[in-house]
């Protein structure tokens, strides 16, 4: 992918370091064009990534580590002791994390308060703004336990959730499915949450 022509259509994005955490949604696949496309146009961005085991079945841990020159581990404990604690780091270096994409079994374990994982774990310690993009089969956002897990992240003060966009189904080949929306709107959407953090500190309103 080249740079993009006009960099002022690139959203403001005042992250320094960057967690993006991908789960098992086919879109997934499309992760090497968006870590490209945030490589090219945010330059100086520190880009980290972790996948679970579903999103390695559908995008290769070799392909993104060649765009962020850096190890792409999995979202489990380890099998050995190792030194360090890995969701301690996950949760203390970001300045921001994006779970892209985020499958309807992610959101209700979030939502839902577990850290059975170190992302997971992380995500509930972290202090970063988290900026979240759903994927979800037909049907799921009608759903008693999708509207729940959105009520519930909604009300945490770092999190910020977008709502998936139509996208066609690869099983019913009919445009009934929800896709993650497209990066550039999610981090408009950690920024304006930056922003409305920082206003209410202002005021005395709260912490950022």
């Amino acid at each position: 992918m080249s740079k993009p022509e006009a960099d002022a259509a690139l959203p403001e994005f005042r992250a320094e370091r960057l967690l993006l955490f991908a789960t098992g949604s086919l879109g997934a696949t499309f992760l090497p064009y968006w870590l490209n496309w945030l490589r090219l146009g945010y330059p100086a961005l520190d880009t980290e990534v972790v996948v679970t085991r579903s999103a390695a079945r559908f995008v290769s841990r070799q392909s993104i580590a060649s765009i962020v020159g850096k190890d792409v581990p999995l979202d489990a404990w380890p099998d050995s002791p190792e030194p360090g604690s890995p969701h301690i780091r996950y949760a203390s270096w970001p300045d921001v994390v994006l779970v892209y994409p985020a499958t309807y079994h992610f959101l209700s374990r979030f939502a839902g308060g577990l850290g059975d994982t170190p992302m997971l774990l992380a995500l509930q310690c972290t202090s970063a703004l988290v900026g979240v993009a759903p994927a979800l089969p037909p049907g799921a956002d009608k759903s008693y336990g999708y509207r729940k897990s959105v009520a519930a992240l909604r009300e945490r003060p770092n999190v910020v959730l977008v709502d998936p966009v139509p996208g066609i189904s690869t099983h019913t080949r009919r445009q009934d499915a929800l896709v993650a929306a497209p990066m550039p709107e999610l981090l408009k959407r950690v920024e304006a949450l930056r922003g409305s953090r920082a206003a209410a500190v202002g005021t005395g309103g709260g912490t950022p």
